[in-house]
């Protein structure tokens, strides 16, 4: 009650947290990622009123209320569950932390220490880029927004991703800033549209970076309803 409505009748995609690639039964190559982003653009958005499809690597956090909660665990699966969803939604939002690279032949049994020595080396190969794989799948006048989360040349890195994968937003930050990144409830972004704006927000708590990502979607939906106005 008393929240916005401006989502309603919109289809959003959003993806989060980290993927688990295995190299065992019982280890994987991953990252600290817990999803905490994400799940915060995917309450958010519900509670404007949007049809919300939340694709979650692993995390501790609970399922947030009214969304449609698709667990995976590998870059694979998560590839594969925003393909078949994609083509409906009105906004994508691509806030997982994907593991860039995959054991390329994960063994089905524990690998013992008895076994393998002092050493153990692991061929990786290079997962999928989910966000550049499934951009054809995007509908056309929908919304997609990126992540970049980097330890050095933050704006000039995350422009070349802007404008690499076709995003209309970018949401960058320093993974080596206190209080931003991985494990922490609060995050320092920047802000970079397709249009050349960069905005740079003070430390806010995930949930209020939350709602400034979807005031500036919501203006660019709100754009493109007027841009297929008749006279508009």
């Amino acid at each position: 009650l008393g929240e916005r409505d401006s989502f309603v009748g919109r289809k959003v995609l959003i993806t989060a947290g980290p993927t688990q690639e295995p190299i065992d039964p019982v280890r994987y190559v991953g990252n600290r990622s817990s999803g905490r982003m994400g799940y915060a653009i995917a309450q958010a958005a519900w509670r404007r009123g949007a049809e919300v499809s939340l694709v979650s690597g692993p995390s501790a956090l609970a399922a947030p209320w009214g969304v449609e909660f698709v667990p995976v665990a590998t870059a694979l699966e998560m590839r594969d569950a925003v393909a078949s969803r994609l083509g409906d939604a009105d906004v994508s939002v691509y806030a997982a932390a994907v593991a860039d690279f995959r054991p390329v032949e994960p063994k089905d049994r524990k690998v013992k220490r008895t076994e393998s020595g002092p050493e153990l080396s692991v061929e990786l190969e290079a997962n999928p880029d989910i966000a550049l794989e499934t951009r054809r799948q995007r509908r056309a006048g929908s919304i997609a927004v990126g992540f970049a989360l980097e330890t050095d040349d933050l704006l000039e890195n995350a422009k070349l991703k802007l404008e690499g994968k076709g995003f209309q937003l970018l949401v960058a930050n320093d993974a080596t800033e206190e209080g931003a990144g991985f494990g922490v409830s609060t995050n320092r972004v920047t802000i970079l549209g397709a249009d050349g704006s960069v905005d740079v927000l003070p430390l806010l708590s995930k949930d209020e970076v939350a709602e400034e990502i979807l005031d500036r979607v919501e203006a660019l939906l709100d754009a493109s309803v007027k841009d297929e106005t008749p006279g508009g």
